[in-house]
């Protein structure tokens, strides 16, 4: 019998895989959209002869979209059902996404870019709890270790869709909009099985923030350090002496250790009784890797074999925090914490590159490097607090 509250099966370990296929193919294909979408519309603004600094507030726009919808998204699930405001938003992430091609005035793509990402960040959010609320608890970290590494694999499509499709004319924006739109078959497939909200959420929003600080500080942090490191690497890497083609390389190594070990450590932390051990051993890690980065700037090697494990501790504070999160609350508690989840990434992706940015400024290049550590040490000393004097608890 399903779960009331969650709208999973009673059976601790049964999989749901038609649900888990259901919402991890959706997410693939608004991922894959996402991974086309961005660099398409930063070419084709570049084009136009728009400023940089314009280009990088439009594109901010994502951020602020996740930030302003994040609060409502588990509301409207309780009143309209999970399945039909995921094809909603399906539907309208289709539509803007069109959108982009046929309104050529620049100011209204600021909107366009809220209503495009405010949907986008629904179906996220959605996607995530459907897989929280679906996967057995003894093997959520493998679940949402497949997740995040079909996340990356759509991610990773979309640039590589772009290549092959270029930025003229209709075609790119049609194949982004049917992609998404693709997204929808699954979900309606097995609208059934999605995890409707019974109940509203307890609380005020913003203290599903400080419900599992844990998990919500890892994902600020994971949004803080992938997204102002990966803005700003390239422009480390080439000051520290490294052509363009050998920072870019960099940059894919630790794509590829974000790919290789989210699986591994989604095994991981199934098998440790508290996972806040295994997030705070990451953090660590990320923050050694991060302060190790001027000691390697003359050795290409040595620093891409740090990266591939920096990049996969990195990735995984996002995979071990959403199952630390789905370990702890089920139903309404849990979309409307999904939320806040996403809404801590998206304060993470905000404000890392500005961080970064002046730290580089005051400091110099090695900034860089202990702007990220100092994301890093936060956690780290956040997570053992807690752990020391909260050791029951989230």
């Amino acid at each position: 019998m399903p779960d009331p509250k969650s709208g999973s099966a009673s059976t601790p370990d049964s999989i749901h895989w038609r649900s888990l296929i259901a919402a991890m193919a959706s997410i693939a294909a608004v991922g894959i959209a996402i991974g086309l979408g961005l660099p398409l519309l930063s070419i084709i603004m570049e084009k136009r002869g728009i400023p940089t600094t314009l280009i990088g507030l439009n594109s901010a726009m994502a951020g602020v979209a996740a930030m302003l919808c994040a609060p409502f998204t588990a509301r409207l699930a309780h009143r309209f059902s999970t399945s039909t405001v995921m094809v909603a938003a399906i539907v309208l992430a289709a539509g803007s996404s069109l959108g982009f091609y046929y309104i050529q005035n620049f100011w209204l793509w600021f909107p366009l870019r809220i209503v495009f990402h405010g949907a986008t960040t629904m179906v996220f959010i959605l996607s995530e709890f459907w897989i929280n609320a679906a996967a057995p608890p003894r093997r959520r970290g493998l679940v949402l270790g497949i997740y995040a590494t079909v996340l990356a694999l759509g991610f990773a499509n979309g640039p590589l869709l772009f290549s092959l499709l270029g930025s003229d004319g209709p075609l790119p924006f049609a194949v982004g909009a049917l992609v998404i739109l693709l997204a929808a078959v699954p979900i309606l497939i097995a609208r059934k099985e999605s995890p409707d909200i019974y109940e509203k959420p307890e609380m005020h929003f913003m203290r599903y923030i400080l419900l599992v600080p844990t998990a919500t500080a890892a994902v600020f942090v994971f949004g803080a350090v992938q997204v102002g490191g990966l803005s700003l690497f390239p422009v480390y890497a080439t000051r520290a002496g490294f052509s363009e083609s050998q920072a870019a390389l960099l940059l894919t190594v630790m794509g590829v250790g974000n790919f290789l070990f989210q699986i591994p450590l989604g095994l991981l932390s199934d098998h440790m009784k508290d996972r806040r051990r295994l997030l705070s051993i990451m953090a660590l890690v990320g923050m050694v890797g991060a302060a190790s980065l001027p000691l390697l700037s003359q050795n290409w090697l040595l620093m891409a074999v740090v990266l591939l494990f920096w990049g996969g501790c990195v990735s995984g504070l996002y995979t071990v925090g959403l199952s630390h999160l789905g370990s702890r609350l089920t139903g309404a508690d849990l979309a409307a914490a999904n939320a806040a989840f996403i809404f801590c990434y998206a304060v993470g992706t905000v404000a890392g590159p500005q961080v970064v940015g002046v730290a580089i400024d005051v400091a110099g290049d090695d900034g860089f490097a202990w702007s990220i550590a100092f994301f890093f040490g936060l956690y780290v000393a956040l997570s053992l607090a807690r752990m020391v004097f909260r050791p029951k608890r989230a």
